[in-house]
C-alpha cells in the first residue's frame, strides 16, 4: 500500500498519512486530504508534504504500528499520527520574551 505523509502547520510531530491513489492524484484540482474530516483538517493546520511511503506488514515505522496504519487508511483512508506523549510539558514555565530588544 502507498501513503503519502504531511506534516501540521499547527503542533510539531503530528503527521497525517493519506493512501495514495496514482491514478486520481493527476486530476486537475485533486485535493489528497478531501478524505479527512474538516474538524480534523482545522485540527490539523496547513498540511506539507513530507514524503511517499510503501507500507507493508513488514516495515517498521518509528511512532506508529504499520499495521494499525494500513488498517487505518483501508477503512478512513487517512491516520492520524499524535505527537509523542511527554513531548510538551503543560506544566512548563511560558517564555518572558526577548530581553533587550
Amino acid at each position: 500500500m502507498h501513503c503519502d505523509i504531511y506534516r501540521s502547520s499547527k503542533k510539531d510531530e503530528m503527521y497525517i498519512y493519506v493512501a495514495s491513489q496514482p491514478d486520481v492524484e493527476k486530476a486537475e484540482g485533486y485535493d489528497p486530504l478531501e478524505v479527512v474530516p474538516e474538524t480534523v483538517r482545522q485540527a490539523f493546520g496547513r498540511a506539507t508534504f513530507v514524503m511517499h511511503l510503501e507500507l507493508s506488514e513488514g516495515r517498521k515505522l518509528a511512532r506508529a504500528n504499520v499495521l494499525h496504519v494500513i488498517d487505518s487508511l483501508e477503512t478512513k483512508g487517512f491516520f492520524l499520527q499524535m505527537p509523542p506523549e511527554g513531548l510538551i510539558n503543560p506544566n512548563a514555565v511560558a517564555p518572558e520574551g526577548l530581553r533587550g530588544a
